[in-house]
């Protein structure tokens, strides 16, 4: 019993111990601060003014990449998306080292060092009818338009969601007895 009133008082102790003393100090200022501090080295994103020339600049960089045939680059805000046109006989370990290497040089652009880059042929070509939509001066509608239909895609379609054409159609089909 002793033993076990010694090691509990032991682990007490050390409990309180370990706890934080308040204290009435202020954090120290930077310019009394001597930790090492680093530089970033990556390029720092910068803000998008001119949607158009950072669209294009980015269309021309994933061009110059061996294997793209074609890119589209749609700018809302201060994000980029671009999709890339490919060979279509590609198989995917090939495709997936060609959008690599964009994204690669897109790290070192300060335009694209957070663009998203997409091989997928339908959404490449959704951001080319987009950016034709904005060309066309209806970028709000031509964008809404394809992100319902994106989201379209996406949506399953549950059979049970489904309702018949005719309302005196009965509910469960008819089994040919013959199976």
């Amino acid at each position: 019993m002793g033993k076990w009133l010694v090691s509990a008082m032991i682990l007490c102790l050390l409990a309180t111990g370990c706890g934080t003393v308040a204290r009435n100090e202020t954090s120290p200022s930077p310019q009394n601060d001597d930790r090492v501090r680093a530089q970033q080295t990556e390029p720092r994103k910068k803000e998008i003014k001119n949607s158009k020339q950072v669209s294009s600049h980015l269309e021309t960089l994933a061009t110059h990449i061996p294997g793209v045939k074609g890119a589209h680059c749609v700018v809302f805000g201060n994000t980029a998306v671009v999709g890339i046109d490919v060979d279509g006989t590609l198989d995917r370990s090939r495709v997936g080292t060609i959008k690599y290497a964009v994204a690669e040089a897109f790290r070192k652009d300060p335009y694209g060092v957070n663009a998203l880059v997409t091989a997928d042929m339908d959404l490449a070509e959704r951001l080319r009818e987009i950016q034709s939509d904005i060309r066309r001066g209806q970028p709000i509608a031509g964008f809404a338009n394809e992100m319902a239909d994106i989201i379209g895609r996406i949506v399953p379609q549950l059979p049970g969601d489904t309702l018949p054409k005719d309302p005196n159609m009965q509910t469960e089909p008819k089994l040919d007895k013959r199976m």
